[in-house]
């Protein structure tokens, strides 16, 4: 693992839920902002058409109803994965997207949120509240 570049909070590293994960570098209180979601920003249909394009890595985020962010021209908030039930949660606020934390966070622990996805994909979180799909 090693220490993210833009959270002094988080670490990144090999997920057991999938590929790369975003892990807490020390004890995270609840309500702690943690982390922005950059990459570049698109229209909304360049963000359908790179979604399609990218066949399972889903980097692609909703800014509003004309953007997106494709987390993949960005930092490490990429690498956090989708939970059914998650420990944080994202937020949007002045043309930007963060990340905070719903929950105490403990050391070591993924760093997950639900994705609100349409319903389309594997879920592989494990959750005991999973359904399969997210």
């Amino acid at each position: 693992m090693h220490p993210s570049r833009e959270s002094p909070y988080l670490l990144v590293g090999k997920s057991k839920m999938h590929g790369k994960g975003v892990f807490a570098r020390t004890n995270i209180p609840k309500n702690k902002t943690l982390i922005e979601y950059t990459g570049e920003k698109i229209s909304r249909a360049e963000c359908f058409k790179r979604d399609a394009e990218q066949k399972g890595a889903f980097y692609v985020f909703e800014l509003n109803k004309k953007w997106g962010v494709d987390g993949k021209t960005g930092g490490d908030a990429k690498y956090i994965n989708h939970s059914c039930d998650p420990n944080c949660k994202y937020f949007r606020r002045n043309g930007k997207i963060w990340i905070r934390s719903i929950k105490n966070i403990k050391k070591g622990q993924e760093i997950t949120y639900n994705y609100c996805a349409d319903g389309q994909r594997k879920c592989k979180c494990g959750a005991k509240n999973c359904d399969g799909w997210m």
